[in-house]
């Protein structure tokens, strides 16, 4: 698990009383971001994915479509994809149900689902990938996330057999917060 290189950035839940309170600060945090910095810390992350699949060499990886300013990879998956590597999407198929993955190549393509996310338009669904690859709006020192509230990722990793989950996070969106009884610690959180 990777610790950000300065921890004065850290934010808590006594700076936001509440998860709603926390998750706000945490987005204006990353879209404070200058485009320039956001482009290098995502050049950094991508290096640090390709460095761990040359490790780790798992068959099947499902990624994400970045949505409001998360990490962007998706030229780190197109790398990934060209050295064999099974890429999916996540899939919402409903309010309280774990995700489901859909087969996707880089030149896919795209349409949206109902929450806007840009998925594969074939909708060939594949079996849950070995790997998750997974976006964090913040973490902590323990590994878990905090993500948008749906619970979709952490119904997922409930669910036997459990995917590897690695999150991907800027080290400025490490807090303090406490982990809930239904979350789910990241297997490694990937940050810079």
């Amino acid at each position: 698990m990777t610790q950000p290189k300065n921890s004065e950035h850290k934010l808590s839940m006594e700076t936001a009383q509440t998860r709603p309170e926390l998750r706000q600060l945490l987005r204006q945090k990353r879209q404070s971001l200058a485009p320039e910095q956001k482009a290098l810390l995502d050049a950094e992350l991508g290096k640090q994915l390709l460095t761990w699949y040359q490790q780790n060499k798992p068959a099947s990886l499902a990624v994400y479509w970045p949505i409001q300013s998360e990490p962007d990879l998706r030229v780190h998956y197109q790398q990934l994809q060209d050295q064999g590597l099974a890429l999916a999407l996540p899939l919402v198929t409903g309010k309280d149900r774990p995700l489901s993955f859909l087969a996707w190549q880089a030149g896919d393509a795209m349409s949206v689902d109902c929450y806007g996310i840009a998925i594969p338009a074939h909708g060939r669904l594949v079996s849950q990938p070995e790997v998750l690859l997974i976006p964090c709006l913040g973490w902590n020192a323990a590994g878990y996330r905090l993500g948008y509230g749906g619970g979709f990722y952490d119904r997922t990793l409930a669910i036997a057999p459990r995917p590897l989950a690695i999150g991907i996070a800027y080290a400025c969106t490490q807090a303090e917060f406490a982990a809930h009884e239904h979350d789910i610690a990241m297997d490694c959180i990937l940050s810079a």
